[in-house]
């Protein structure tokens, strides 16, 4: 089990917000935490303490007219630590490998490969394509309505037909390197961890998966630790004191160190 941290960047600002919250239209957001610093500040921090395999994700779709800002915060992550962070947000075949020419170690990729509310096959071969099975992380965030949770596309704002379970991993670990997985209605609300998306996670045995979501405090992570059996990693946004919430970042380095 690993921390990987996340470097999460809306309106050419590094942001935590609350997930389920998140428009295009006025690109709106309610917002936990803003920060004055830019996304570089963190990614060196990162570099410092070793901590490999986060991500920095552009909150904004492309035809945002933050959108370019957006990129500029990323770029100036990459440079300062070449292929230690991954890169997510509007990513296509077209653009991916500006990102990794900018010094992503992988893209992230969730709405590109899903159309019409299913897998669009022929998508996941163009990015396989286009970057290579092992410099792509599948984004398969979701969220829950009936009872199931169903992945999500479009910044977590449109449901699409197909749960996410250990077999839908399953499925698509020949295609990717990594999946990272948010719990959407969960994010950004420091309120405890989706203890039945952990549990569907845990059951997995495949590539490396990254939880994301609702983490608050180190009893959290004690559940993400049991339940994920120690094969699911995680990162902390809103509750980690280096973007305004409670759980010491030193803290947690320790944590995960003993």
């Amino acid at each position: 089990m690993r921390f990987r941290p996340c470097i999460d960047i809306h309106n050419g600002k590094v942001k935590q917000i609350v997930g389920g919250s998140l428009r295009d239209e006025g690109s709106l957001a309610k917002e936990n935490f803003v920060s004055e610093l830019d996304a570089a500040h963190f990614a060196k921090l990162y570099r410092k303490d070793g901590l490999a395999g986060g991500h920095v994700i552009l909150l904004n779709p492309k035809d945002s007219p933050y959108y370019e800002e957006d990129k500029r915060q990323a770029a100036g992550a990459f440079a300062a630590w070449p292929g230690g962070l991954q890169a997510g947000g509007g990513i296509t075949p077209e653009n991916a490998a500006k990102f990794l020419d900018m010094g992503a170690s992988h893209v992230i990729v969730t709405s590109y490969v899903f159309r019409e509310g299913r897998i669009h096959r022929e998508n996941l071969e163009r990015m396989v394509r286009a970057v290579g099975r092992e410099r792509l992380v599948l984004d398969l965030s979701c969220r829950r309505r009936d009872g199931v949770y169903y992945v999500v596309t479009d910044r977590w704002q449109k449901f699409t037909d197909e749960p996410l379970t250990a077999e839908l991993l399953s499925r698509l670990e020949e295609s990717c390197d990594e999946f990272l997985i948010h719990g959407a209605d969960v994010e950004g609300k420091a309120a405890g961890a989706d203890e039945e998306l952990l549990g569907i996670l845990g059951s997995y045995k495949g590539r490396p998966v990254t939880y994301a979501g609702g983490i608050g405090s180190f009893s959290d992570l004690d559940q993400v630790r049991r339940l994920g059996r120690g094969r699911v990693d995680f990162t902390v946004g809103s509750a980690l004191d280096l973007f305004g919430g409670p759980i010491g970042y030193r803290k947690l380095l320790e944590y995960i160190k003993n």
